[in-house]
């Protein structure tokens, strides 16, 4: 009988297949770890030379958490990793029958969850190890391995001022949630000389929560204030529980070619609000939650068309604040930077959901485009961004101001605008740099100075700060 040599080889090509795996050829290593202490989770980040299969669970008497890798080796240590401040004692590892095993020793309990990622402009595989705190933290900001900054809280009320003399209460601060956005393994995007977008935002966050703090009458709520990573879910709901009256989310775009160019101010889509009402009205997890801030009513007791009106008037109310604000805002930094259009833009931006909390979105400018990389590494540029949000900010709650605020309590009592120690005028039809010049003691050339002005012209809805006389 002839033999077919060819279809011979095939089969014990096959069978050797079938009694080894292909998986046992595809060996993989760790070649590094990066950890990033957040609030109320540390990330692990084991860097991989390809994909690999994991499994993870936790063991008590003592507490730990172990992650089996198979089929890889492990090239690195942990002697590096600041593990102080987290609840991870020790880490020690074994390798068994082509199993990397990991064992994290725990100083308290956990909730471990992990996850893979694929690789990206910056890194390559990964697999990421969230260690999670077992009751919600109140707390925003901790010392982090990159970044160490003074602790500010989100979870407790709204900062409540003396009240007036005439005994109507006492009075709230208004509450900025500034959201810097990326952060931790997310560097967000890249500009041509290595700036990094996480970095960048979270320096202008900082700067406006500053100025903000300045000014009787507000607080500002850092969502992070160190190089950790928050979800997009978890951004909201923090803003949420520090009873934010305005959640303003600040980002650095960027773009494939290097000319894109120019700042942004977004604000949620129509689809967005139309897709997070629906997913309000029908997830469980909502039912026993708040809606409308300070004062907030609970959608739990309510029948289906209620709970639909109730959170319709909300988002309502919400999206028109946002719209507003981002408005003014949008007007403030465009007498200063290029804008990316001229008008405010919608998207459907996660961190732009809330059904409660006017949201709004600012791109600082295109971190990709080398000019205006150069402009947002700078303090002094960062500082004009602050200034011209919480301009904007300001002006917006003089015209609405929430109720029970000291803001609201002021207007009431016939006082005028501050801004940062200085008056403020809302340009209106008729009105000459003059004529307002004039109305306020000042020169003109001091009001040109002080609002960054070249020549005399002034669009009504325009604020302009003006000098002391």
């Amino acid at each position: 009988m002839k033999v077919n040599t060819r279809s011979l080889w095939l089969g014990l090509l096959l069978l050797l297949t079938g009694l080894f795996p292909v998986s046992v050829f595809a060996s993989a290593e760790i070649q590094g770890v990066r950890s990033w202490l957040a609030p109320d989770n540390t990330r692990l980040v084991f860097d991989l030379s390809g994909p690999v299969e994991h499994r993870l669970f936790a063991l008590e008497g003592p507490d730990r958490v172990v992650i089996d890798v198979t089929n890889t080796r492990l090239r690195t240590d942990f002697a590096h990793l600041t593990l102080d401040e987290s609840p991870v004692a020790n880490i020690r590892h074994s390798h068994s029958d082509g199993t990397l095993r990991i064992v994290l020793d725990l100083k308290s309990r956990v909730r471990p969850k992990s996850f893979d990622l694929p690789p990206n402009d910056q890194y390559g595989h990964r697999l990421v190890i969230d260690l999670e705190n077992p009751a919600p933290s109140s707390a925003v900001t901790t010392t982090t391995t990159t970044s160490s900054s003074a602790s500010d809280s989100v979870a407790e009320p709204a900062a409540v001022s003396s009240p007036p003399a005439n005994g109507m209460g006492q009075l709230r601060d208004i509450v900025i949630a500034i959201d810097a956005g990326h952060g931790g393994e997310d560097p967000g995007a890249v500009g041509p000389n290595g700036t990094r977008e996480k970095d960048v935002v979270l320096a202008i966050a900082r700067e406006l929560k500053r100025i903000i703090d300045a000014e009787q009458g507000y607080k500002a709520v850092l969502i992070r204030d160190g190089d950790y990573f928050i979800s997009l879910r978890n951004r909201v709901l923090r803003a949420r529980q520090a009873n934010a009256d305005l959640f303003v989310s600040i980002h650095a775009d960027g773009w494939k070619t290097p000319t894109a160019r120019g700042a942004s101010v977004w604000v949620l889509s129509e689809r967005g609000a139309s897709s997070e009402m629906g997913r309000w009205l029908a997830s469980r997890e909502n039912s026993s939650d708040l809606i409308g801030g300070v004062g907030s009513v609970s959608l739990e007791d309510k029948d289906a068309v209620l709970a639909s009106v109730l959170l319709d008037m909300s988002m309502t109310a919400s999206r028109t604040g946002s719209r507003e604000v981002a408005g003014i805002i949008h007007r403030n930094i465009g007498q200063f930077a290029r804008m990316h259009k001229p008008e405010v833009e919608m998207a459907n931006f996660a961190v732009l959901r809330s059904p409660d909390v006017p949201s709004i979105l600012i791109e600082t400018g295109f971190i990709t485009n080398p000019q205006e990389e150069a402009q947002l590494r700078t303090a002094a540029y960062q500082q004009r961004m602050a200034r011209a949000i919480f301009q904007g900010v300001q002006d917006y709650f003089w015209q609405k101001p929430p109720d029970m605020t000291w803001i609201a309590w002021r207007k009431s009592q016939g006082g005028t605008q501050v801004a940062g120690g200085a008056r403020t005028h809302r340009v209106q039809p008729g009105d000459t740099l003059s004529v307002i010049a004039v109305r306020n003691g000042v020169s003109v050339s001091a009001l040109r100075a002080a609002n960054q002005i070249n020549g005399d012209r002034i669009r009504v809805g325009q604020v302009l700060r003006i000098p002391a006389g």
